[in-house]
């Protein structure tokens, strides 16, 4: 972990300046509105010609704001600076057309970074491939527990330009960036960071697991006070020692086990500070019971030991900490109990759209009847299914690639009886939920979470839980029905 200074991320001008916005959607129209506010001269591209494209193009347009639609490709003459929305991959033509001309290609990060007034809110920021947003949320519940004007933002909630603007209404940001954000954000500097875990995902975006990592590692170039990173992942570690950082700035691990010298972990059902205490190689400092955390599943665990972590590089107390987190609720569909039927429980993890989510959420039970499948997006399934074998009672199978599953469930977990439903309807997971209660007892628990996308059987993977919760009530009304 080198060390060197850095200036402040504001001080830039849009006056007069021809700035092409790529997307029309939610942060594309914050971004253009913002800059067209502080005197730029803006373009706004996108490929789309919906109504709704038509009705943003107009509201803009009365605004001053120029749009072209059904143009994703052409870069606007005279273009001094192009700010794109965070899903338009690096190969577009637009951003080769850029780099023919010598024009910088940013995001709504990085312009958000550089709007920041003189009295800016310092940033304490998170990215990771799975557990970003609750991570994000814990965290801003333990500012505001604090009494720290605070808010989550970034890669969820308000456009961070239409925050940013509002930045006197604030102490401190809890901000979760994407790999996609942070690829376009060259200037940001935020006042300590997290990694949370890194595996295989948006590969086909950022071309490589190397890039994806690297995209992840810009969080911490320029951190003032800590990067924090997984000591169970050493990959995130490896990115700190890479990182350019502010003189002083200190690496600091979460653990679920017992803790090191600047480290956060667990002893005794207690998670401790062993980083942010005085004499850290013999004191170590209690912030709350793993019971404050909810749900305590071991990777919810570690999200609130990031979260925390942040919050004690920023100075909070440990009052402040345990009261945060027990004033947390996670957003649905994460891990989220949702009743429980003839002593079996139903967990509806629909968010665990990955293998490495998956894993995490498997390895919180010990007996389970696994719902899985959908969209696999290039992912493989056997270190899962090998590594979570152990823990299967049964396995109910649907979406398009529920044969990926199978496969690697034959070959690492031949006598684990599973039911594959060949369809992919939305009426799927009602046969689901009752084929997976035929297999589970009392004391197991039936849980969805697919390892895949949604997008096969669903708009997304809040409308896969809200299947995944119907269905799940309405067995329970069943068997109510039936005097079970």
């Amino acid at each position: 972990m080198g060390s060197r200074q850095v200036t402040s991320g504001n001080g830039y001008s849009f006056e007069d300046r021809a700035v092409t916005v790529a997307g029309l959607g939610v942060s594309g129209v914050s971004a253009a509105r913002a800059l067209a506010g502080r005197g730029a001269r803006i373009t706004v591209v996108d490929g789309g010609d919906s109504a709704t494209h038509r009705a943003r193009a107009a509201e803009l347009e009365s605004e001053g704001i120029a749009v072209r639609l059904n143009d994703a490709h052409s870069l606007p003459e005279g273009t001094e600076l192009v700010v794109t929305s965070p899903g338009w991959p690096p190969s577009s033509p637009l951003f080769a057309h850029a780099a023919q001309a010598g024009v910088d290609v940013v995001g709504d990060v990085e312009i958000a970074w550089r709007l920041r007034g003189p009295d800016a809110p310092p940033w304490l920021a998170i990215t990771g491939t799975n557990g970003k947003t609750t991570t994000t949320q814990m965290l801003a519940s333990i500012l505001t527990a604090a009494g720290l004007r605070t808010a989550a933002v970034g890669n969820i909630g308000t456009p961070i330009v239409d925050v940013v603007l509002e930045g006197a209404a604030y102490d401190v940001l809890a901000v979760e960036l994407s790999s996609y954000q942070l690829h376009w954000a060259p200037s940001l500097r935020a006042h300590s960071a997290a990694v949370l875990n890194l595996a295989p995902d948006h590969l086909d975006w950022h071309g490589s697991m190397d890039a994806y990592a690297a995209d992840k590692g810009r969080i911490y170039e320029g951190n003032q006070v800590a990067c924090v990173y997984n000591t169970a992942d050493p990959a995130t570690e490896h990115l700190v020692r890479e990182a350019d950082v502010e003189e002083g700035c200190r690496a600091i691990g979460f653990t679920l086990h017992t803790p090191g010298p600047s480290q956060l972990g667990v002893v005794d059902g207690l998670l401790v500070d062993r980083a942010f205490v005085a004499d850290r190689q013999k004191n170590a400092q209690e912030l709350a019971e793993v019971a404050d955390v909810r749900p305590p599943a071991p990777h919810n665990i570690a999200n609130a030991l990031a979260a925390a972590a942040l919050a004690r590089a920023y100075g909070v107390k440990p009052a402040a900490v345990r009261e945060g987190l027990r004033a947390f609720r996670p957003d649905a569909h994460r891990i989220e109990h949702v009743a429980d039927v003839a002593g079996v429980a139903y967990v509806d993890d629909s968010k665990a759209t990955n293998t490495h989510a998956a894993e995490a959420s498997l390895a919180a039970y010990e007996s389970i009847v696994w719902i899985a499948g959908g969209l696999a997006k290039g992912a493989t399934f056997d270190d899962l299914v090998a590594t979570s074998a152990p823990r299967l009672r049964g396995v109910v199978l649907i979406g398009a690639d529920r044969a990926l599953i199978r496969e690697a469930l034959a070959r690492h977990a031949p006598e684990v009886p599973v039911v594959d439903l060949d369809r992919t309807d939305t009426g799927a997971l009602e046969s689901a939920v009752r084929e997976a209660a035929a297999l589970a007892g009392p004391g197991d628990t039936v849980l969805m979470a697919p390892a895949c996308a949604s997008m096969d059987m669903f708009a997304n993977y809040n409308k896969r839980g809200e299947a995944f919760a119907d269905a799940v009530r309405e067995l329970a009304a069943t068997r109510a029905d039936e005097g079970h």
